[in-house]
């Protein structure tokens, strides 16, 4: 058993996009918790961030997520 986990090593042509140090990596170099990814190429790496508000906005606007009020909603809320 060891004593210490090894580190992930990234894969050539895997691009991750770091959101602790804001950098983009090729291979993931960060824990999983910290990165978007992988990309195809360095370039969608780096608009990850544009990419995530995007499909948020995407998200937050699609009537099929927002039925109106609940039942248990009150008015003026």
């Amino acid at each position: 058993m060891a004593l210490f986990k090894k580190r992930t090593v990234g894969k050539p042509g895997e691009w991750y996009y770091c959101l602790e140090h804001k950098k983009v990596e090729e291979g993931p170099e960060c824990p999983a918790k910290n990165r978007f990814g992988p990309y195809a190429g360095r370039e969608e790496a780096a608009h990850a961030m544009e990419s995530a508000r995007e499909r948020n906005l995407e998200w937050e606007t699609d009537p099929r997520w927002h039925d109106g009020p609940g039942k248990n909603d009150t008015p003026g809320d």
